[in-house]
């Protein structure tokens, strides 16, 4: 595995209303960082945030978090990660995240997790980048956002360049497979 392998995890700042969610989210963390990934995500010590801080923290995992000022309080940065970098703002903290990483993972969250998910879709088919999205779909919670971009392919508006970039999973075995095709490729 590439030492250097950075994988950014988007999800929600909220633990959702079922416990499978955060469950997940813990999970996912320890399993990426006992695979050797580095983790780049939004910086927070709740929600679903924490949950994968606090898993890849438990396994010694390279956690960097970014977190917008202003966002210190609401979201309260994590004090525990291997480093934190504080943004003046939500572009500049995107922009580093997704200079960071090399493939893309969302897991469920609200509209600050909709938002980057769909503007690293955008920077995909504009091909300011050329990466990968995982939508970890958790109790089924990705199916009404696939269906929508179905939705788009079918009716002309979403013509993917490269259809291979975007892609689910449903189980944490599916996704560290996917991860390891990822990385022994060096799709970056």
């Amino acid at each position: 595995m590439d030492e250097n392998f950075t994988v950014c995890v988007f999800c929600g700042s909220s633990d959702g209303d079922k416990t499978v969610f955060s469950k997940t989210a813990y999970d996912v963390g320890v399993n990426l960082g006992n695979a050797g990934f580095n983790i780049v995500y939004g910086g927070g010590s709740t929600g679903l945030m924490g949950q994968i801080a606090d898993g890849a923290i438990s396994v010694g995992a390279d956690i960097t978090g970014v977190i917008p000022k202003f966002l210190q309080d609401v979201e309260i940065g994590h004090t525990e990660l291997t480093r934190k970098i504080v943004t003046d703002d939500m572009h500049t903290r995107k922009r580093i995240m997704y200079e960071k990483a090399d493939l893309f993972l969302s897991l469920p969250g609200g509209i600050g997790t909709f938002d980057e998910t769909i503007e690293v879709l955008t920077w995909l088919q504009l091909n300011v980048f050329s990466k990968n999205l995982i939508l970890f779909n958790i109790n089924s919670y990705w199916n009404s956002f696939m269906m929508m971009i179905e939705d788009s392919i079918n009716t002309g508006f979403y013509k993917p360049r490269n259809s291979n970039f975007l892609s689910s999973v449903d189980s944490i075995q599916e996704l560290m497979l996917k991860l390891k095709h990822f990385d022994n490729n060096n799709l970056k």
